[in-house]
């Protein structure tokens, strides 16, 4: 099944499940409060209505709505008996509060499966319009103010947003300038597209980010008390081993992502192209932040390239390839440009970077071998878990 075609069938059971949550909207406020005996044609139609509804909903990861309504004339009588025997009804309070229950668990279900589904996609389209932004810039700065960029980057951001927000559906609530977004893309005008760049896409991003990892189910553990099993005293050695091996290309690529957003000193930080696209170099773009002592900060660009090498070492050839493609991206100018492996680089590679570093050209280079990013991820354990790493 394609992504187009699984995201029909999640659209058309999304539309059931509202159909269901509108026949309990009515048929709730039906149900009795206190004793009572027998039912009515409209509660009945109703919980027919529920039963042919909820076959609407296919399950996920085997759960579904399986129970149909409350009986109404149930429910009436169980408040008399508890009313007899002088005890409050807690329990017909949670059969009647149990579709409620039911629709919420469902709705989160959903909304974590799209979420699953759409999550490779939309890093794809966020790489697309990151990259494309500054070039639609470049262009629109050649304009008149008024003039409309018509350009292909132009139509290209405004395709992959509107994808971006179909593959987004209503997983995540939109608090970014998506209205003031929407008007500058529709104008078009050179003015435009600064705003797009400096503010619409920047505020829209976290909404985006939202409806990509809201995931909150927690990694497999043992059932064990940590504190009872600390103080048993373990004894042993532990591993520093990373097990690099596990990650595709693409996930060292979100792994580094991930890390530098957990860094100090970094901001910004954005995936920008497809793995292994023709991506002339650049992997990832952040800004790092510097800090003087007399209260001064500057922030200073940088691009990460991700090597996930393991049967060989990254040569020099690799590291010169890189310094001519990035010169592509700019401006803004690029200050740093930091190389990272899961593997090592030859000695080779190592005396070339520090003869270009010591020769004061630009940008420069800092590398990063797979020891590196174990002692970064030795103090964010998590982090170095959440990846399968240890």
């Amino acid at each position: 099944m394609t992504l187009e075609e699984l995201l029909a069938v999640m659209d058309r059971t999304a539309a059931n499940l509202e159909r269901l949550q509108a026949v309990w909207d009515r048929a709730g406020p039906m149900l009795p409060d206190g004793p009572s005996i027998g039912t009515t044609p409209e509660y009945e139609d109703l919980t027919r209505a529920w039963d042919d509804l909820r076959r609407g909903l296919p399950p996920i990861e085997g759960w579904a709505i399986t129970e149909p309504l409350p009986d109404m004339d149930a429910v009436g009588k169980a408040y008399l008996e508890y009313a007899e025997i002088g005890e409050p009804p807690f329990a017909v309070s949670g059969a009647k509060g149990a579709p409620s229950e039911a629709l919420a668990e469902y709705r989160h279900r959903l909304n974590k499966a799209r979420r699953k589904a759409v999550r490779d996609r939309m890093r794809e389209l966020i790489a697309e319009v990151d990259t494309l932004l500054p070039q639609a810039l470049a262009l629109a700065r050649t304009l008149s103010r008024d003039d409309r960029l018509q350009a292909e980057p132009a139509a290209e951001i405004d395709r992959a947003i509107a994808e971006i927000e179909r593959l987004m559906g209503d997983t995540a609530a939109r608090r970014g300038r998506w209205s003031d977004l929407h008007r500058h893309l529709r104008f078009g005008q050179a003015h435009d597209w600064g705003d797009i760049n400096e503010s619409d896409w920047p505020s829209v991003k976290p909404d985006i980010e939202a409806a990509m990892f809201s995931d909150v189910e927690p990694l497999p553990v043992p059932n064990i008390d940590l504190g009872i099993a600390a103080g048993r005293r373990p004894a042993g050695s532990v591993s520093t081993e990373l097990r690099w091996a596990n990650l595709t290309a693409e996930r060292f690529e979100q792994l580094l992502h991930d890390l530098l957003r957990a860094l100090p000193g970094f901001q910004n930080v954005q995936s920008l192209m497809k793995t292994n696209a023709a991506d002339r170099g650049r992997d990832i773009s952040a800004e790092r932040v510097l800090h003087d002592g007399a209260g001064s900060v500057r922030t200073e660009r940088v691009i990460i390239q991700a090597k996930h090498w393991l049967s060989k070492s990254v040569p020099p050839e690799e590291i010169n390839s890189a310094l001519t493609r990035i010169r592509l991206w700019e401006p803004p100018v690029i200050r740093g440009l930091i190389v990272a492996t899961s593997g090592h680089f030859t000695s080779d590679a190592v005396a070339w970077a520090e003869k270009h570093n010591d020769a004061g050209a630009m940008p420069l280079i800092d590398l990063w071998p797979a020891p590196r990013l174990g002692t970064l991820l030795s103090e964010r354990p998590w982090l170095a878990a959440e990846y399968g790493l240890r």
